[in-house]
């Protein structure tokens, strides 16, 4: 017969017999109700064929104590457990302890950064500078098991009045973020599941910006002009030569050049898609190379181009270098990538080997069964296109001889 409140209440009289008397209610809750009048819900279960009891809490009366509801539902939460092919008594520890020491949100979002994103994004740092200035100010304290979607919205919608799209991009950051902790059962949330960018912010416009050849040989020479800055000029000359991202050349190391085998290295922690991408040295480029490392190591300088700078000064600095040179419409850094892409393309070069200049991943079966750089291939793709930035459109015979040499 299940128990009841009434029941309950009647046993803390206590008992007369020695040993405890164990009464059952139902679905495999019970009670233990002691001589002294202590009665205490149990939950019986089986798992991996041993039989186990889980401690509830205590029947007291009164508020502070276990109800009867109360403990058919952390019941029926056991079964649910079990049913999931997890040990109630594992699950029921986990939770105490996260109720005694809450995960904050801050909490989540650092074990992402340094369980994933650290790992697996070169741009880790830009992530977690963004969490500083507008996320952990505002709702980093608060337990990540009550903070709601509004206070959420809260964060993101102060941002969006300044930066929409950044706000889109680190709202998707911590969205992720709570799915990898979520995944891991570091800590469970769920209130970013139903939101999307559009909500926060804004995406980013994908640029279809193709810079002409005359536009492109205009930045080359700007490269070389002595009132320009010698970082942004060697960062454009290296960023046009290679089709490089910034990041692969801002973090660039003296090391990663060998100059002897002619190639450059770019380590996939530098790599936005986390492998490694060798491409090989054009010889229109290798002084210049020569000259960096050579500086480098007589600054004991870290870095190819001397020094470091922030991922933000160097995108501002590229977004202004159209209006200088007096070009009808604006361009960025990435859209030289694009640019050398484009007219390799256009020039006759595989688009494999454009791919592979890049450093993506190539596609479809390629990714499974072609696992070479192609290194000659690159290389005279690369001497095509200095050839093409240096001078005039080369002739047939030129391009025969690059593309068979």
């Amino acid at each position: 017969m299940a128990l009841s409140d009434k029941k309950l209440k009647s046993m803390l009289r206590g008992h007369e017999d020695e040993v405890p008397r164990k009464i059952a209610d139902r679905d495999g809750l019970s009670v233990l109700w002691r001589s002294t009048g202590k009665v205490s819900f149990t939950y019986r279960y089986r798992i991996h064929g041993k039989a186990k009891n889980l401690a509830l809490g205590t029947y007291t009366g009164q508020d502070e104590g276990l109800s009867l509801a109360e403990a058919r539902k952390r019941a029926a939460q056991c079964r649910a457990w079990l049913e999931e092919g997890k040990d109630p008594a594992l699950m029921s520890r986990l939770i105490k302890d996260e109720r005694l020491t809450p995960v904050t949100v801050k909490d989540a979002l650092e074990y992402w950064l340094t369980h994933h994103a650290e790992k697996k994004r070169a741009n880790s740092e830009k992530h977690r500078q963004q969490f500083v200035r507008w996320v952990y100010p505002r709702i980093g304290d608060l337990p990540l098991a009550e903070c709601e979607t509004r206070h959420w919205l809260g964060v993101f919608d102060e941002y969006a009045k300044s930066a929409p799209v950044a706000s889109g991009y680190c709202f998707q950051n911590c969205k992720q973020a709570l799915k990898f902790c979520r995944v891991r059962r570091y800590a469970i949330s769920n209130v970013l599941d139903d939101l999307t960018v559009a909500d926060v912010g804004k995406k980013q416009s994908k640029r279809d910006r193709v810079l002409s050849l005359a536009e492109l040989r205009a930045v080359w020479g700007w490269t070389d002009e002595l009132s320009t800055n010698r970082y942004y000029g060697n960062l454009a000359k290296l960023l046009l030569t290679f089709g490089a991202r910034t990041q692969e050349v801002r973090l660039s190391a003296p090391s990663e050049w060998d100059l002897q085998a002619g190639v450059w290295t770019v380590p996939s922690q530098h790599s936005k898609s986390g492998a490694k991408i060798v491409r090989p040295i054009p010889d229109f480029i290798r002084p210049l190379i020569e000259a960096l490392v050579e500086a480098a190591e007589q600054q004991d300088s870290p870095y190819l181009l001397g020094e470091l700078k922030r991922p933000e000064a160097v995108s501002q600095a590229g977004r202004s270098i159209w209006r200088r040179l007096g070009h009808a419409e604006a361009w960025a850094w990435h859209d030289l990538r694009r640019s050398l892409a484009t007219h390799l393309n256009e020039s006759g070069i595989a688009p494999h080997v454009v791919e592979q200049i890049l450093g993506h991943s190539l596609p479809g079966v390629m990714a499974h069964y072609v696992h070479t750089t192609r290194l000659p291939e690159q290389r005279a793709a690369l001497e095509l296109w200095g050839n093409i930035l240096t001078s005039a459109v080369p002739n047939e015979g030129n391009v025969i001889q690059l593309l068979t040499r």
